[in-house]
């Protein structure tokens, strides 16, 4: 009998410090997760846009308003007063991975800028922020433009790899990385590699000149600053906006 009893303590004694082990590890797992998590500042949860504003200006219109989960912009109607609405960040960034979920509006244009200067001579995030394109690949005219056109190309310099937009309507997920310490670039769409290009160095001045975009003063040359959404006259939607930045 004291046999049997000595095994029954030994075998729960065992269960219990196996589920100490699981705890002890689910416990550190949570704890691993939560400190990776801490390295991204949410820029857009769908609740607050205290970390945007309109390019040179210190508010934001009623162009760009919250619905849902989402950040959505209008163009204001026919009549009223045209200006730009671009959306910039209040910080500026310099190497970092920025991930955002985008829905464009059928036949609908926009894109995502880095590196925007709000310098008094530029008048729109388009003049120095090179763009992740945003575009409806059927049926905007800007995808037979040619294929550095279409959704996920650098806009005008690197052409994605394929096409995986989603349907107009559903939600795409982007993930932009540029570091400019090790002078890359790259821009996934929907967990599919679009474009890999290089930063800051004589291969993206070479890039940038055969681009539309060569003599341009500022672009491309700012290696620290804003991140912008880009108001090209189609509603478009954004969320769970959120950057890291690289050490």
């Amino acid at each position: 009998m004291k046999k049997y009893i000595f095994s029954a303590v030994c075998l729960v004694a065992f269960v219990a410090c196996k589920q100490e082990k699981k705890e002890a590890t689910e416990t550190a797992i949570v704890e691993e997760v939560a400190v990776v998590d801490n390295e991204w500042e949410v820029l857009f949860d769908g609740t607050t846009l205290d970390q945007w504003k309109e390019f040179k200006t210190d508010g934001i219109s009623d162009a760009w308003k919250i619905d849902g989960d989402a950040l959505v912009f209008t163009p204001p109607a026919e009549g009223e007063e045209k200006k730009n609405h671009d959306l910039v960040t209040k910080k500026a960034y310099n190497d970092f991975v920025l991930s955002l979920d985008w829905k464009i509006s059928e036949g609908g244009n926009s894109g995502v800028f880095w590196g925007v200067s709000e310098d008094e001579k530029f008048g729109t995030g388009y003049q120095t922020g090179p763009e992740i394109q945003i575009l409806d690949n059927d049926k905007h005219p800007d995808a037979k433009a040619g294929t550095t056109h279409q959704a996920g190309a650098l806009y005008d310099m690197v052409s994605p790899t394929k096409d995986v937009t989603k349907p107009i309507g559903e939600w795409n997920t982007m993930v932009l990385t540029v570091d400019h310490k090790e002078h890359k670039g790259n821009v996934t769409l929907n967990g599919v590699e679009m474009a890999s290009f290089p930063v800051a160095n004589e291969e993206w001045d070479a890039m940038v000149a055969e681009s539309k975009f060569a003599g341009w003063d500022g672009f491309g040359k700012y290696t620290t600053g804003k991140i912008g959404l880009q108001d090209h006259g189609n509603v478009v939607s954004f969320r769970n906006i959120k950057i890291k930045q690289l050490k």
